[in-house]
């Protein structure tokens, strides 16, 4: 009967411990985009197409840069980019997606990024980058 009564007890004790220990959180952090501008890749990024529904189709590449500011004390990992991008006819250039990109690294505070970016070469420039923003974590999620 006193074996009984303590592995209770034992069981009890490692029931509720379980219950102390709190995994941290992996939440997602918003990182602010600004001052966002494009370029057009030099000629050794350049080369590509867009693939839509089995179409291909020649494309223009282009480096978007801006800043990334990331207002926790903590540095940000694996931010996706969010955003919409038209052309001068206000036409949007990437349908049905709005993830554009990522960022591996935000340290705190505001700091620069680029990413490549393809789009129709068909499409009238200037390009319109509209509600950009990212997202990211405070600890690696992918390796």
């Amino acid at each position: 009967m006193l074996a009984l009564v303590f592995s209770c007890f034992v069981g009890a004790i490692a029931w509720f411990s379980a219950w102390l220990y709190i995994p941290p959180a992996h939440a997602l952090t918003q990182i602010k985009l600004t001052n966002l501008d494009y370029h057009e890749c030099p000629a050794e990024l350049a080369a590509g197409a867009v693939t839509s529904g089995g179409n291909t189709r020649a494309a223009k590449c282009f480096i978007v840069t801006g800043k990334a500011e990331n207002s926790t004390n903590k540095t940000v990992y694996d931010a996706d980019i969010f955003g919409r991008v038209y052309d001068a006819n206000n036409d949007p250039m990437i349908q049905n997606r709005t993830r554009l990109g990522s960022i591996p690294e935000i340290p705190p505070g505001v700091s620069d990024f680029e990413m490549r970016l393809s789009v129709p070469a068909n499409q009238p420039l200037p390009l319109q980058l509209k509600q950009f923003k990212a997202a990211g974590f405070a600890a690696q999620i992918r390796k």
